[in-house]
This record gives structure tokens, sequence and C-alpha cells, in this order.
């Protein structure tokens, strides 16, 4: 995907996600995310959103902490995180391509980190929203699906930080029935080390369309289907968590 494609997504799940909150109310329970009620999503969310847009807007180069959750709340709350979002759709869609500023995560530009980043972390976000209101999430698109399980498998995991670890080498398969993407994750005692590889054999399987992948992977829905060593999903579910801090 092209950065104004990730800008794109971006500018429409940030404002599904203060549609979703609006409708939901302050009070109602994040079900994807145990414990969170939406002011707590929507403080986290438009936290995030200004802390990557300052990065680009004010050119650090290196890790600059975030500013910190708001004490906001209701009609207040919401009007802050359109503002945020508002300004880091700005911000990314007005800086020069070639702008230096941080990232974590290989990428062609930093500017094309922070687009696609953003574009993931908001749309996640904004299905988790829809989560607490009644009825079916708006569906995530399929190439965004896609690119955003490249991003997950090859990016989140690849770093030492992944927790997704097993005393003997493993193969966890994961394929897209809608698309003829396939990722091989070798599971070892080290990180987790994926790539675009339908060869060879895999110990674990999960089968399902790209958009359901993307939120299961993410630990917002379950496998819709697993074969083989069902343990390597489990062991997906219960170690690859990625957390703010």
């Amino acid at each position: 995907m092209e950065i104004a494609e990730f800008l794109k997504a971006l500018d429409r799940e940030g404002r599904l996600l203060a549609e979703a909150a609006e409708r939901a109310g302050p009070d109602a329970t994040v079900v994807t995310c145990p414990g969170w009620q939406v002011r707590d999503l929507v403080r986290h969310t438009g936290m995030v959103h200004r802390w990557a847009a300052a990065f680009v807007a004010e050119g650090h180069t290196s890790y600059h902490p975030d500013g910190g959750l708001p004490e906001l709340d209701g009609a207040e709350l919401l009007a802050w995180f359109r503002e945020g979002h508002r300004r880091l759709v700005d911000t990314l869609s007005t800086a020069p391509p070639d702008v230096r500023c941080w990232s974590f995560l290989p990428a062609p530009s930093p500017l094309a980190f922070w687009a696609r980043r953003q574009a993931h972390e908001t749309t996640v976000h904004r299905v988790d929203a829809e989560s607490a209101l009644a009825g079916t999430p708006t569906p995530v698109a399929t190439d965004l699906a896609v690119d955003g399980i490249d991003e997950l498998l090859c990016g989140f995991h690849a770093r030492g930080r992944s927790k997704v670890r097993t005393d003997k080498p493993r193969v966890l398969r994961v394929r897209a029935s809608d698309t003829a993407a396939v990722w091989a994750v070798r599971l070892s005692p080290q990180a987790p080390s994926a790539t675009r590889d339908a060869s060879g054999d895999a110990d674990c399987e999960v089968t399902g369309p790209a958009a359901r992948l993307y939120l299961s992977l993410w630990n917002r829905l379950p496998f819709p289907s697993v074969s083989g060593d069902a343990s390597l999903a489990a062991l997906w579910r219960e170690q690859s968590g990625v957390t703010w801090n």
C-alpha cells in the first residue's frame, strides 16, 4: 500500500472510531479490551495520535515520551480526540516525503512508517470502539488487513520484545483464504521470524479471510480455523499481546 492509501484509511477509521464512541457512550464496556470502558479507549488512541504527530511535526530523531492521558470525558473528550486525529492526518498529509524522525519498525521512510502504523493503530481501535455497540463491526478492507498482518508478523514480532517463543523450532502458518497471501512464522527460543512463504511443512495452520485473521492475530477475535497442533495457536493468543509500555 502507498502512503496516500494509509492516510485515507487513517482518516476513515478515526472518524468511525469517534462515531462509535459517541454512540456507545463513555461508560460502555469495550468487549475486545477487557477492563476498558470507551473513555479509556478514546483517551489512549487520542494520546497515541498526538504522540505520533509530534515526531513528524517536530522532527524528533530519538524516542520522545507521550504527553499522558487527559482527564477529559464525555463530549469534551470526543472533541479532543477528533482534533488530535485531524491534526495527525493533516501532519502526515503535508509532511515532506523525506522528513527525518524516529520510527521503530523497518519502512521505506519515516513518513511511510508513521502513516502505516497509525492506520493500523486506528483500525484496530476502531474495531474496539464498535465492540461496545450491538451489531457487526464495519468490515476491515482486505488490502489493509493483509498489510496489517505483514506489519504484525514481520515487524512487531521480529523484535526481541516478542514473547512468542518455543523450546524447539516450530512453524505456524497463517493463510488468508480470500487472497494468495500466506505467511510462515518460524518459532524458536529466539524472536519469531516470519516470511511470505507457502512451501514446506507447518506444525499448525490458522486459516480464514484476511480481515478476520488480522483481528484474530491482534487477539480481537478467535482464529476462524486451526489445523495441526492447536497449542501453537493457543501460544499465540497467550503470548502475542502488544502493550503500550
